[in-house]
Parts: C-alpha cells; sequence; structure tokens
C-alpha cells in the first residue's frame, strides 16, 4: 500500500459550543475501509509463507506442525482473509523459523 496525503474536506457534527477548544493546529486522524465483510476467517499475515507459488500455514493438531496449503482473498499488512484450507478455530503457528517443518512437535504459548 502506498501512503499519499490528500485534501479532505470535513464537516464535524458538534456544535460550536462543544468544539469550542479546538485551535490552531487542530487535526484529525481518518480511518479508511476498503473492504470487509461479515464472518470473515482470518490469520495474521505473520503466520504465512509461500511454499512455490502457492500461501501456506502451519497448523498445529495435537502438538505438532502440519503444513497446510491455504486459499486468500483480501488483506493488509496486519492479516488475511483465508478463503480455503482452514477452519475456524484451527491454531496456527505465527513466525514459523526455519526449524518449523511438516511434523515437527510444537509448544503452545
Amino acid at each position: 500500500m502506498e501512503e499519499q496525503r490528500v485534501f479532505v474536506i470535513g464537516d464535524l457534527v458538534e456544535s460550536v459550543g462543544e468544539r469550542s477548544n479546538l485551535g490552531d493546529g487542530f487535526r484529525f486522524e481518518a480511518r479508511i475501509v476498503v473492504w470487509s465483510g461479515d464472518d470473515v476467517l482470518q490469520v495474521p499475515t505473520a503466520a504465512l509463507f509461500r511454499e512455490g507459488d502457492e500461501w501456506s500455514v502451519f497448523v498445529v493438531t495435537e502438538g505438532v506442525a502440519k503444513l497446510r496449503k491455504v486459499e486468500l482473498g483480501h488483506r493488509n499488512a496486519d492479516a488475511a482473509e483465508i478463503a480455503g484450507g482452514l477452519q475456524a478455530g484451527e491454531q496456527v503457528v505465527i513466525y514459523p523459523s526455519d526449524r518449523v517443518q511438516d511434523g515437527v512437535e510444537v509448544l503452545t504459548r
């Protein structure tokens, strides 16, 4: 994502009396939602890695890491929508090191 400053015209909804403490240098920060969905399964992007041309995660099943291919939907710097390959409630390894391989035992923190 590219950050860019833009000119915005805003309209404050408070009365003049409620905003009387606003002075020189007043600013506001905005969050722009470009996509949203209901009941979206998502994982932290820190759990994702490339395995060839596909996205993957390590799922923890009974204390063992299992390699799982996943299909991604929308994503940002923090989280990714999982469109397939993972079920709600499954645990994934975040920041898997090169020591995490398919079938290795892992401890949950």
